[in-house]
């Protein structure tokens, strides 16, 4: 096990230093100055000549690249060109409020998604079934700007109960001082006692949140159900019955814990797909998250930015990899 998890670590870092070849690259073939996005619109050559010296941009390509690698080492993922600001503080703001949208997201993929794929095996080919792949499949299908649309439409346009977007409210934020503890407004409220903020942070992740939360939903569903009905059918679970034990012992407790491995890996993969995945919804929904972040980066052609958040999600995704391929490894009939 040891042996398999070390050398899942070390795969995971030839990827990592492949993504970060490559992005790298990429942003120095791509017809653009950075020099002159540093000094500003009206800089002249000679300030643009400084600023190339400045960043490295009149070293070769291998120095820049392994000064650029050293960086990371101690840290450092360099300086954005629109704010001139360190790219892992600007990171630090931004990525808490991404991280609550995607665990609001992934927790109501656990809670629903779970439940729904198992009664869809047990009723499989019934009404319920039906209607439960409908769902799956539509929340996986419908484009994220359109759920995110509607869901506005209804319910502040038409209802008038849920606020349009943001992350709180201005006038909460006029009279609150907001907590800052980890940078997730409704753990950091609720930690505080300042149940106000709590309420109107809630209030303002509703829409957002099922938005994010669709698709993750629909994935864990189907693929609870597709890991169950090859279970149901197992010689075990016949069984079970047969000994007359309860059908909900069965299904959650005999079924259930033998269909965790694929569907515990989807969960690992969902989580990574949506934390990178926001940035529609963050837009529509002005919520000051990396998607956000990362769609003012590209707009603006901030390639330290852009950079920052490539290695970020690269990171991320393969420390999930790790996380899904270890949970597998843990089931006894699976060899690593």
């Amino acid at each position: 096990m040891k042996k398999y998890i070390l050398r899942r670590i070390l795969l995971g870092i030839i990827v990592l230093f492949g993504v970060i070849a490559i992005t790298f690259t990429i942003t120095r073939v791509i017809p653009s100055d950075p020099a002159a996005k540093w000094v500003g619109p009206r800089a002249t050559h000679e300030q643009i000549q400084e600023a190339r010296i400045e960043l490295g941009l009149d070293q070769p390509y291998i120095i820049q690249f392994g000064k650029y690698i050293s960086d990371l080492l101690h840290g450092d993922l360099g300086y954005s060109l629109r704010s001139h600001q360190p790219v892992a503080t600007e990171l630090k703001n931004y990525i808490p409020a991404t991280v609550e949208l995607v665990l609001l997201a992934t927790l109501l993929a656990i809670i629903l998604g779970i439940p729904l794929g198992i009664y869809s095996a047990k009723y499989k080919n019934r009404w319920l079934d039906h209607l439960s792949r409908l769902f799956s499949v539509g929340a996986v299908s419908l484009p994220t700007f359109w759920v995110a649309l509607f869901l506005q439409l209804i319910f502040f346009s038409k209802l008038e109960i849920l606020p349009l977007g943001g992350r709180i409210s201005t006038n909460i934020s006029i009279m609150y001082e907001l907590p800052n503890i980890t940078g997730m407004l409704l753990f950091d409220s609720l930690v505080t006692g300042k149940f106000m903020i709590f309420k109107d942070a809630f209030l303002h992740m509703i829409l957002p949140g099922i938005t994010v939360a669709l698709y993750p939903i629909g994935l864990v569903a189907r693929m609870t159900r597709s890991a169950l009905l090859e279970i149901l059918n197992e010689e075990y679970i016949v069984a079970s019955r047969s000994y007359g034990l309860p059908e909900k012992t069965v299904l959650w407790i005999y079924a259930l814990k033998n269909s965790l491995g694929p569907t515990s890996t989807v969960v690992a993969l969902s989580v990574g797909y949506t934390l990178m995945n926001t940035f529609l919804v963050e837009a529509i929904f002005s919520w000051p998250g990396i998607g956000r972040y990362i769609s003012d980066a590209v707009i603006g052609l901030d390639y330290p930015a852009i950079m920052g958040v490539t290695i970020f999600s690269a990171v991320v995704y393969l420390a999930l990899n790790l996380i899904a391929d270890i949970i597998i490894a843990l089931d006894p009939r699976v060899r690593v």
